[in-house]
């Protein structure tokens, strides 16, 4: 017999979820309140970076979506009834871009706070009396050294054309902008520049000399205190006739966001830390090889352009990049050569970045034959290129080298300082809010992981015992490496790091 009463309490109980409006108009509302995310993320108990999801185009569920749509209608009311109240005066052409004009989805204004001492900023070096969530900044261009330092450095930029909107997320200024509070915000994406490219790191290691009157210690100090925001106006300034756009602040997903506030997302890099478990008997010469700008010739990769989208099925296109749900397959090979994967002790699927499954694809076709084809379950790619950041990288590669003929340790120090912090920044950081790409971020590193792994691919098969692999430049071998690779300091050159023994010799019987 049915029981009608556990259906009608069941009935009772069940509520429609309450409509929301489109993305955009959801921060309209919140802005035109003059409220920030921070402010409402505290009323509905959540995070501001769920707010700024929200008003990406995710959708909150259960009580938290009840209390949202209440403010949402609530605001819509509010602001509809202060229109009314007061009438509409016409916005003079030269206006002050507003909050919703300029706000990115990425950056908050609202962790500024003083300093008790004045602290470098993060953008130009200088002393700056207050700090941007956690970090010393000048809040106004007018102080910072940033403006200064453009002057002298970048070429001539011209007015950014607006860049285009991603679907289901709000419009952004054509260029970078001051809110209310005066911090800095950037535009979603960066666009072509159209100046003339010019030795922005030769002009930028003159003046830092001339500054420092020759100080060679002291202008190394003040270029790597600007390598990142310097690197963006390299970026810009070799992006100049490019077929693409670089979307510099999309929509990522979970995965790609850390867990914790001190914690880690869920990508895996493929970090390799092999050492071989058993060597033949005897005394062996071990030589610690060291890989020449490992992540200067990462830089060249298969890197998505625009927004990462879901699809799902054991299925690649290597037409597309991003980041994989895999199923590893096994691997044979660990007595003499690393596994492509890294070091990983728990079994089972995970996400792994695309050099790693093309590393995984080839290896395991009928070239190599070394492992079966990893299983794909899902995947978040766009639409990719590998050249998008090469002229960025032989610029900085011709200007390694030049430092290095004519041993030059200030520009090349400058340089390394460009190129690592460009790719350690890119994430989750407040050092560079000009560019939001954790998916590159793992990608490049990824990718310096491949190339070392290949190495020792190719030590193997010239012969060599490969001893060890660690981190993105680090080889250890034994035998005549010589013939296998060229020694120096270039980037497709290697360098003695250290030479030791390992083993007995024999003992005559």
């Amino acid at each position: 017999m049915t029981n009608f009463d556990a259906i009608d309490a069941l009935l009772a109980g069940a509520r429609k979820e309450p409509p929301l409006p489109p993305a955009e108009e959801r921060r309209a509302l919140r802005v035109g309140l003059s409220l920030s995310r921070a402010q409402l993320a505290q009323a509905l108990h959540v995070s501001p970076s769920t707010v700024g999801g929200w008003e990406s185009g995710r959708d909150p569920s259960g009580e938290v979506r009840e209390k949202y749509a209440y403010f949402l209608e609530g605001a819509r009311t509010k602001l509809a009834t202060a229109a009314a109240e007061e009438p509409a005066a016409e916005e003079p052409a030269d206006a002050a871009p507003t909050e919703a004009d300029q706000e990115t989805g990425q950056d908050d204004v609202d962790d500024v706070e003083a300093l008790p001492a004045p602290q470098p900023c993060v953008l130009c070096g200088q002393p700056a009396s207050h700090q941007v969530a956690g970090f010393p900044q000048h809040l106004g261009p007018a102080e910072c050294g940033t403006a200064e330092h453009t002057q002298t450095v970048e070429p001539a930029r011209p007015e950014r054309r607006a860049p285009q909107r991603e679907p289901g997320r709000p419009a952004s200024a054509d260029g970078p902008g001051q809110t209310a509070r005066g911090v800095k915000v950037v535009p979603v994406g960066r666009r072509l520049q159209t100046a003339d490219t010019q030795d922005l790191i030769g002009s930028a290691v003159t003046a830092a000399l001339a500054q420092h009157s020759g100080d060679v210690e002291a202008a190394t100090a003040a270029l790597v205190k600007r390598a990142i925001p310097n690197a963006m106006a390299l970026l810009d300034a070799t992006r100049k006739g490019g077929r693409y756009d670089i979307v510099a602040h999309p929509w990522l997903p979970d995965i790609l966001r850390k867990q914790t506030a001190h914690g880690a997302d869920q990508i895996w890099e493929a970090r390799p830390k092999w050492s071989r478990s058993e060597l033949p008997p005897g005394e062996h010469e071990v030589t610690a090889l060291d890989i020449n700008g490992a992540y200067l010739s990462a830089l060249k990769t298969h890197l998505p352009l625009g927004q990462l989208e879901h699809t799902a099925g054991n299925h690649h296109d290597r037409r597309r990049a991003g980041v994989h749900l895999i199923t590893p397959p096994v691997w044979e090979h660990d007595a003499y050569l690393p596994n492509p994967i890294g070091s990983r002790d728990e079994p089972g699927p995970l996400w792994v970045t695309e050099p790693t499954l093309r590393l995984l694809l080839r290896i395991s076709g009928p070239k190599y034959g070394l492992c079966d084809p990893p299983e794909i379950h899902e995947s978040w790619t766009s639409g990719a290129t590998e050249s998008l950041l090469e002229k960025f990288r032989v610029v900085l590669k011709d200007a390694r080298e030049r430092a290095i003929a004519e041993d030059d340790e200030v520009t090349l120090e400058y340089v390394k300082a460009m190129y690592s912090k460009f790719v350690s920044t890119m994430g989750e950081s407040n050092y560079n809010r000009e560019l939001y790409r954790t998916d590159w971020m793992h990608l490049i590193r990824s990718q310096a992981f491949v190339n070392l792994w290949w190495k020792a691919h190719r030590a193997y098969d010239e012969g060599l015992m490969v001893v060890r692999a660690m981190g993105t430049d680090e080889l250890h071998v034994i035998g005549d490496w010589r013939a296998v690779f060229p020694e120096g300091r270039g980037v497709t050159e290697v360098k003695v790091k250290d030479v030791y023994t390992v083993g007995a010799p024999a003992t005559p019987d």
